[in-house]
């Protein structure tokens, strides 16, 4: 099984790129992720919430595949220690045949459409973060997971 992260828009601290990048590619040693961004839509102060969420929407399912498993990073989601994170990952890496796709949406959350073709939503937490600080929290905490799943020191329980 392959893993993908899908974000809007680029990340401006370089800091926060390397971050990413790191836990990433960590990652990728137990469990090939790519991290794929959708560049930010043009002409957003013209355009509603509305709006700005189906550009958003139509960018994102031409990136989705038959087969995939889409998991939404929502506020709404399901929230999970990182014990229990680790478990739900294995469960979908037991059964998921194609890719495992997690997305981040852009500022004011997912279309309907999105929402339509997910079959997850999980949480990272009950605070709010900037868009391109869930990237961060979400790397670390997938290759939290990864750790835990291969009994790595990383975590201490």
């Amino acid at each position: 099984m392959r893993t993908l992260l899908v974000a809007i828009g680029k990340t401006d601290n370089q800091y926060l790129t390397q971050a990413v990048a790191d836990y990433l590619a960590r990652a990728s040693y137990y469990m090939p992720i790519e991290l794929r961004i959708i560049p930010d839509i043009k002409g957003v102060k013209n355009l509603s919430r509305e709006q700005q969420k189906e550009r958003e929407g139509k960018l994102i399912a031409k990136i989705v595949m038959p087969g995939d498993y889409v998991v939404l990073l929502d506020e709404g989601g399901k929230e999970f220690s990182s014990v229990d994170f680790a478990n739900w990952l294995q469960q979908r890496m037991n059964t998921v045949s194609h890719r495992l796709v997690f997305i981040i949406g852009g500022p004011y959350g997912f279309s309907d459409e999105i929402y339509g073709i997910a079959q997850g939503k999980v949480s990272l937490s009950r605070m709010t973060f900037s868009h391109q600080m869930v990237r961060l929290v979400f790397a670390e905490q997938y290759y939290r997971a990864l750790s835990i799943l291969n009994n790595l020191p990383y975590h201490h329980q």
